[in-house]
């Protein structure tokens, strides 16, 4: 009897770490792929993200016990199951801060960065771990069992999820009013309380406007000839990465009225810092080269003096203080889904 109960523990922690095997990297896949749309899809993938987020915290109880029951055979490799305990823990608790609507910095980041970065730790982790515990599928983890087990815990997951916002609508929290982003609203129609962010090693850039000049194709133009193009003012809404967003007008000029592309693939835009980014020829009329936000010229750190507005696509699209817009014949897509700097 004790032999058959310690095969049936060992079978249920493999089939445990068989389910994490899977879960962390769908967590994390998802998770990264909604800090990449901007537009809402019938299922959004921050949604998939929060039920995988919530099937992983069911499993804890589970996982415990396969922790404890490693800790009475310690080895090397023990260290890399306990960073990994407490990373996925750390991504799971700074989640739900997030979902709550908790906004504050941890220290020097903020509570989304240490998401991400524990999230991305974590998955390096897995590799290893698995390296040090290989767990392989078998014909019986696909028996009917198995499946009413995985079927009882998505649904466990989804119930969670749908009360967890419910939760927070009832209850009238930030988190409650998140985009299907996963964002928190921010400074709407108040350029001067819209946040102030850049990507990565990005710094706030401070130009005379007497001097700033814009190359577009062969032509350069001053802030002033870029004035006596025809303006628009759009209301187009700002999705950071670092998981908020903005509602505001605003002005400028639409990208077809700067430049035909012609028969190029095409379309690349360059910040006076060198971060850039490459958009599909198509595009073109749905672009606008802002130099106003509600009414004003933008601040230095909203890109002044101009600054990309890209409807429907995130933040990172969106490249601030523009000195460069050129065609090229490289396909859009030939880039990083994220810039490395």
């Amino acid at each position: 009897m004790a032999l058959m109960r310690r095969r049936g523990r060992k079978a249920s922690g493999r089939r445990t770490n068989l389910a994490l095997l899977v879960l962390l990297p769908v967590g994390v896949a998802t998770g990264l792929f909604s800090n990449t749309i901007g537009t809402d899809w019938l299922l959004d993938p921050a949604t998939i993200h929060g039920v995988v987020a919530l099937a992983i915290a069911v499993l804890a109880p589970w996982k415990s016990m396969i922790v404890r029951r490693g800790l009475k055979r310690w080895t090397p490799a023990t260290w890399i199951s306990l960073t990994l305990l407490i990373l996925v823990f750390a991504t799971l608790a700074t989640g739900l801060l997030h979902a709550t609507g908790y906004q504050n910095k941890l220290g020097p980041l903020t509570v989304m960065q240490v998401h991400i970065g524990s999230a991305l730790i974590s998955l390096v982790l897995v590799a290893a771990h698995f390296r040090a515990h290989p767990v392989r599928l078998r014909r019986q983890d696909a028996d009917r069992r198995v499946f009413l087990r995985t079927a009882g815990l998505a649904s466990a997951a989804s119930i969670g999820w749908i009360s967890l916002e419910a939760g927070l609508d009832g209850l009238g929290l930030v988190g409650g009013k998140r985009r299907f982003t996963g964002s928190h609203e921010r400074g709407s129609f108040d350029p001067a309380r819209m946040p102030v962010t850049s990507w990565l090693d990005d710094r706030t850039q401070h130009l005379a406007a007497e001097d700033w000049r814009l190359r577009v194709g062969d032509r350069s133009l001053t802030l002033a000839d870029l004035s006596r193009l025809p303006q628009q003012t759009i209301t187009a809404t700002l999705d950071c990465t670092s998981a908020w967003y903005s509602h505001q007008d605003w002005t400028g000029v639409r990208l077809d009225q700067l430049i035909d592309l012609g028969d190029h693939r095409s379309l690349a835009v360059r910040s006076a810092t060198g971060y850039g980014r490459r958009f599909p020829a198509r595009d073109l009329r749905n672009l606008w080269l802002a130099t106003h936000v509600g009414g004003e010229p933008l601040s230095p750190g909203h890109g002044f003096p101009a600054r990309l507005v890209a409807p429907g696509r995130r933040g990172f699209w969106w490249v601030k203080w523009v000195t460069q817009i050129e065609p090229s014949d490289t396909p859009w897509w030939w880039q990083l889904p994220f810039p490395a700097t």
